[in-house]
């Protein structure tokens, strides 16, 4: 493989990781805003009403952002009936074919997004709730995250070609 492809693999591999690293941290964020809401509902008697939205908004971020590091892992849902059985070879080979079907979904996706976060924009989208939160930073990350992974769909199909060349990335 050229050492701009091999370049492309590890600087997008980095990123999903750093992404995947701070996704994981939320979880904190997440167990500590649950408290405080749990703290000021039932020991102070006086209810915050945007810290469940706020939890709701993070668990979505916390998926999102999760997404590359679980392809780059290679940890994502795959029906293993057959696949387990072949060789690496012959798992490339499948990838390569299936991997397809998951950019042009990461693609459908990311097209819905970006329209979807154009209309958050120019209507200043805000959920209707109590809290009234806009939805535009949301949308943005859920938007970032896409094209994130898409970057990392085709770092795999740079790797899946390098392991039927025989090489390793």
């Amino acid at each position: 493989m050229p050492q701009l492809i091999k370049g492309y693999v590890r600087f997008i591999d980095r990123i999903s990781d750093y992404v995947g690293y701070l996704a994981a941290s939320l979880i904190f964020f997440m167990g500590a805003v649950l408290l405080f809401d749990a703290f000021t509902r039932n020991v102070i008697n006086m209810p915050v009403h945007w810290a469940i939205e706020l939890t709701q908004f993070t668990l979505a971020a916390y998926y999102f952002m999760g997404g590359p590091i679980t392809l780059k892992n290679n940890e994502h849902v795959r029906m293993d009936l057959w696949y387990a059985n072949l060789s690496e070879r012959g798992k490339a080979k499948l990838d390569l074919v299936t991997i397809w079907c998951m950019i042009f979904y990461l693609g459908v996706m990311l097209w819905g997004s970006i329209s979807s976060l154009q209309y958050a924009i120019a209507t200043n989208e805000k959920r209707f709730s109590i809290w009234n939160p806009s939805t535009i930073p949301i949308k943005s990350l859920l938007t970032v995250c896409l094209v994130l992974m898409l970057l990392q769909a085709f770092s795999l199909v740079f790797k899946h070609i390098a392991t039927l060349r025989g090489e390793r990335i």
